[in-house]
């Protein structure tokens, strides 16, 4: 399909994936209804697993649509021991739309599935919206600074927020994925943050922080994911186009200092400067790793 005219095959893409979507989406509407509807534990646990694996068929199908449809070369430099039921935080720095089919077409059946915390307005984007729900993805509502400076208590609606998520996510086998930069890398907003990394956003700690209080001792490790695009940050359109020639990933195992699981990131001064200076020394060895990769 690569060889078709673009005026062809970008249309042909969008066809088979809008026709994919529709056709796992009515299962996996049936499962959650099973699972809404009868509340006890024993069909919830029969449930996760079929919803999950609906998911992890529309996502294979979509990865396997980048390589027909396209000529990208994915190096992918793993070390790390993935398990399918295992129970993973992933952090990656994210440039755009296409990490997120990277990161699918990396980790689809390899690990948990992967959960965002997604902002609260896509949940109103047509089937994709309640199909995240079903999941499990969680929905947050991204308060400015501003805003709770002036309301204090909007910071303590998404920490209860992340708690309740977390709290679904000990019962399953769960990969939660957080973009810790908190917004895609554009160089306006590397220069407005005044970033000490080249190539990277500051990060935002505070995410990570909540995850591992509300579930850290339930979590086997990081995931620590950098992804470049050699070539320049590409869009979804342009890796459909067949204008991503390489895109470079490196997957490394961390282990979840013991030190930082259940502290209180909000209310303990000393804590919170400890978990950033964590934080920014990670970030630090991704910038590196970044430079090495747009290396070769």
């Amino acid at each position: 399909m690569r060889f078709l005219p673009l005026f062809i095959r970008i249309p042909l893409a969008a066809l088979l994936i809008g026709a994919s979507t529709l056709l796992h989406i009515v299962p996996l509407f049936v499962v959650t209804l099973v699972k809404a509807t009868l509340p006890f534990a024993a069909v919830h646990r029969a449930c996760n697993p079929l919803l999950a694996g609906i998911a992890e068929s529309w996502i294979g199908f979509n990865s396997r649509m980048i390589g027909w449809f396209t000529r990208t070369r994915f190096i992918v430099d793993v070390e790390a021991r993935l398990q399918r039921d295992g129970h993973y935080l992933v952090l990656a720095n994210h440039q755009g739309w296409v990490d997120i089919p990277v990161l699918q077409k990396v980790f689809n059946r390899r690990i948990p599935l992967l959960r965002f915390f997604l902002k609260s307005q896509l949940f109103w984007i047509p089937l994709m919206g309640l199909a995240w729900w079903a999941l499990d993805f969680p929905f947050m509502k991204r308060h400015s600074r501003e805003a709770i400076a002036r309301r204090p208590e909007l910071a303590g609606r998404d920490i209860a927020a992340t708690r309740r998520a977390c709290e679904r996510f000990r019962e399953i086998p769960v990969a939660v994925m957080n973009f810790v930069e908190g917004t895609r890398f554009t160089a306006a907003k590397h220069a407005a943050q005044q970033s000490p990394y080249r190539h990277l956003l500051r990060p935002r700690a505070g995410g990570v922080a909540f995850v591992l209080d509300a579930m850290g001792a339930g979590l086997q490790a990081i995931l620590d994911v950098t992804i470049v695009y050699p070539h320049g940050r590409p869009s979804l359109l342009d890796l459909f186009a067949d204008r991503v020639p390489e895109v470079r990933v490196q997957v490394r195992e961390r282990p979840i200092p013991r030190e930082f699981v259940g502290g209180d990131y909000q209310g303990d001064a000393a804590f919170r400067e400890r978990f950033q200076a964590w934080m920014n020394a990670l970030w630090a060895e991704k910038d590196a790793a970044v430079a090495r990769l747009m290396a070769g």
